[in-house]
Formats: structure tokens, sequence, C-alpha cells
């Protein structure tokens, strides 16, 4: 199915009358928040099935995997934003040094105002509704962009926000580029966006003349380094699981291996054991393994092959955009499976014989959104140290995402701002400072000509 382009006049109609609705002030009201989060809520679980089967449609995506990286995620936000919004949004009074007293200071959290979210197609549901707790809890309207590359996922999301919420408080815009375009130009108090570094700089471009505060999340290559003391066959079996998990189409899945050259013949067939394991039908049969989203995503992954040798797998279907888990060896760090980011099953494979190969290479590219290390606890930490990625696990891959009470976001080139739980909050909030000063005395050492000036000076060298 082709998604019909939202007309310019359309989304010009939809800010306008967003930023009406936010001037009333009605979203700053916490009842309000909560109410419309019970509202988010329940309209997935009601239009949950349909988007289910919009994922099988569009993505090959099983319920059981939707429901782990797309359903349950979004539960788990929405629940922690009812029970704490209260808390957030509160004003919060801070400590006043003894120059400013006896003023008292204060934080006061508000909504940015009207919130623009765009959201990729591998994760199509979560990447969109994730945000959008944020932006609720914060008290922002919210213009919702879905993919275009997953249409009945897309189409399904359109239906569910246009019968849940009024348009003037949050709306969905379908569309391809051109729709972003017009999005990309028009002024926004908030953009929080999910996709690639390229089309990032195309939006940081055209938001830089309104000075729009942004959150961006990106890609990248995450490296996977397996060394010699790694326990080899729990490796296998986590690594294997990372990148198929979506078939590869994660902005964190490991994007490369580094092995130790002692143990790359062992981690190769004790992978292709792990595969084996986790689908032995056959990845090609498999209700669970995930396709390619689309033919021009296939192609681009399927070119890879012939960057280097194939270890392990290489098989593909054109028709159903099939790609098997595939290792590659003998790969040039200057090959296009190694300097582009891959979003698919083929795994590259470099070897390494001391550690200090692997902190030159990695911190010689750009910065990661994830960075995995398999071996002793400690070796892992001291890589961690001299290298920088967005998050990290040591002797597991995805996991780090599972946790909604640490931060998800990237660095440098993979993204900036971070969110989940209160940070998802605070991407949408402005913490105002506000100072309140007494009628009653007015101390003279701030006043010219400085009379108390000694007084001053030690009062604000030790404060």
């Amino acid at each position: 199915m082709a998604l019909q382009n939202t007309p310019t006049e359309k989304i010009e109609e939809i800010v306008s009358s967003q930023r009406d609705f936010f001037a009333t002030g009605k979203t700053r009201e916490v009842s309000f928040r909560k109410e419309m989060l019970i509202r988010l809520r329940d309209g997935l679980k009601k239009w949950e099935p349909e988007l289910s089967e919009a994922l099988i449609k569009d993505l090959h995506k099983s319920y059981e995997e939707a429901f782990m990286t797309e359903f349950g995620i979004l539960y788990g936000e929405i629940s922690e934003a009812l029970r704490k919004v209260g808390r957030w949004s509160r004003r919060k009074k801070v400590r006043t040094p003894m120059t400013v007293m006896p003023s008292k200071s204060y934080i006061v959290r508000e909504p940015l105002g009207c919130a623009l979210i765009v959201s990729p197609w591998n994760y199509p549901v979560q990447l969109l509704l994730n945000p959008l707790v944020g932006a609720i809890s914060a008290g922002c309207t919210a213009v919702l962009k879905p993919s275009p590359y997953v249409p009945n996922v897309s189409s399904v999301l359109g239906k569910m926000i246009g019968e849940t919420f009024p348009e003037e408080y949050v709306a969905v815009v379908q569309g391809d580029r051109s729709v972003n375009s017009v999005l990309f130009g028009t002024k926004f108090d908030i953009v929080f966006f999910t996709g690639s570094p390229s089309l990032a700089r195309v939006l940081s471009l055209s938001q830089s003349k309104y000075l729009t505060p942004m959150v961006l999340e990106l890609g990248g290559k995450s490296p996977c380094i397996v060394d010699k003391d790694a326990d080899i066959e729990l490796a296998a079996r986590r690594i294997a699981w990372g990148k198929c998990l979506n078939s590869g189409q994660t902005c964190i899945a490991p994007d490369y291996l580094f092995i130790h050259e002692d143990v790359k013949e062992s981690f190769v067939r004790e992978f292709g054991k792990a595969v084996g394991e986790l689908y032995p039908e056959g990845t090609d049969k498999a209700e669970h393994y995930v396709h390619m989203v689309r033919d021009a995503a296939f192609e681009r992954v399927v070119s890879y092959l012939k960057d280097g040798e194939i270890l392990y797998g290489g098989h593909f279907d054109r028709d159903s955009r099939w790609i098997e888990p595939t290792l590659l060896g003998s790969v040039s760090p200057d090959s296009p499976v190694m300097t582009e980011e891959i979003f698919g099953p083929v795994f590259p494979v470099l070897t390494f014989r001391d550690r200090r190969e692997v902190e030159e290479f990695v911190c010689s590219r750009e910065k990661p959104l994830a960075f995995y290390y398999f071996g002793a606890e400690k070796d892992g930490w001291n890589l961690i140290s001299k290298t920088s990625s967005g998050g990290a696990c040591i002797n597991d891959t995805i996991m780090h995402i599972a946790n909604s009470a640490l931060p998800f976001g990237g660095v440098g080139n993979s993204g900036m701002g971070s969110y989940h739980r209160e940070r998802s909050f605070l991407a949408f909030t402005h913490e105002r400072t506000v100072l309140s000063t007494p009628t009653w005395i007015d101390l003279p050492f701030r006043y010219m000509p400085y009379k108390f000036f000694s007084l001053a000076k030690k009062l604000l060298q030790n404060q």
C-alpha cells in the first residue's frame, strides 16, 4: 500500500491549531497529562492487534518480538510516567548561597511547546510513541511523522492517534521526504528525531534558523569485541541473538566483529551453532526472523557480500527479502561494509592480537551508538574508559536498552540528548530558573560604589 502525503496546507493548519491549544495552558495541568497518558495506554491496547498484523506485513516481525521490542517497552514507559509525572512536574526549591540571601531559589519545569517527533521504520511503533510519552508528560503538543517505508504500520498508527487524541493536541502527518522537507522547514519548539546521521544533518540545517532544541537518536557502526579469554559459546549465542534481532535492522545492533585471532575459528563455529539453535527450521522459514523492510534495503545489504570472504551463511532470497545471518572475513577497513552502517544481518569480521589495536581502530572512527565487549570484565572497563559510545555492554549485546533506568542516546555522530523515563520528560522540558527576593530588607553590598567590596569578596570566595 502507498501512503498519501499530507498536504502542506494541512500541516500548517495542524501546527497553528496546536500552538493555539498550547497557549490555553490546558496541557500544563498534571491531571490533563495523566488523562492523556491513560488514553495513550488504552489506545495502544485497543490497536495492538492491528499494529501486530501490520508489523507482520511490513517487516515479517512476529507478535512475540513485537511485544518485547515495541509494545512492552511502551507499556512500561507509560506506567512509569503515570506514577511519577506529578513529582517530575513539581516546582523544586534549591539551595541559595549567602551572597543571594534572603532570596529563595527554584527550578520550574515547563513544557517547551509544540513538538515534532520523527520516527524510523525499524521499530516503527516504539520509536514514535516512546518519545510521545515524554511529550505528553512534559505538557507539550505533538506532531508525529511515522516512516513511509512501513506503510501498513504507519497507516494504523494514524488511525489510532486520530481516534485517541484531538488533532489540536496530537496529530499524525504522513508522507515521503517531500513532507519531511515541509516539516523540517516549519518552526517547532522541540524536535525529536530518530534516523540516519545524513538526514539529521538536513534537519539540523533547516531548524538552525529557529535555534530549535533537538534530540537526535542516530546510529553508526557499533563494534563488538571478542577477546581470547571470552566464553566463546556464550558470546556467540548472545551476539547471534543481538545481530538476528529485527534481522540486524536495529540502531544498536552489533555492526562489526573484532575477534582475537586465537579464537576466530571457534567463534565462527559456535556462531553457526547458535543461529541453528535460535532458528532450528532455518531463518528462511522461521516465524521469528524479520526480513528486510524494502527492496532497496535488501539490495544494499546483499551488495556487502562481495566485500569479503563468506565464513558462514551468505544465502538470500529476493522475493521474500530474506538474508541469512552471514559472517564475512577478509574485509578491508575501507570497504563499504566497513564504512557504512550495515543495518542488516551481514557481519564483517576483523581480527586483532593486542587490545590496543581495537582501541586505536574504534577511536579512529565516528563515535558509535553502542559498544560491546566479551571477555574479562576488568578488560572491558579498560576499553570502555579509552573509547566513547552512546552506551555499552560487557559480555552482552542490546540489553542495555532493556533497563529504562539507564539513559538511551548517542554521542557525536551517533546522536545528542537522551531519553527513557524521567529523561524523556526532560527532553521536552525547559528548566526555568526563578529567584524570589523579599522586599522587607535590601542589603547594600551589591550596589555601587561597592563600599562593602571586601566583605562581598570573602563571601564569594567561600560560598
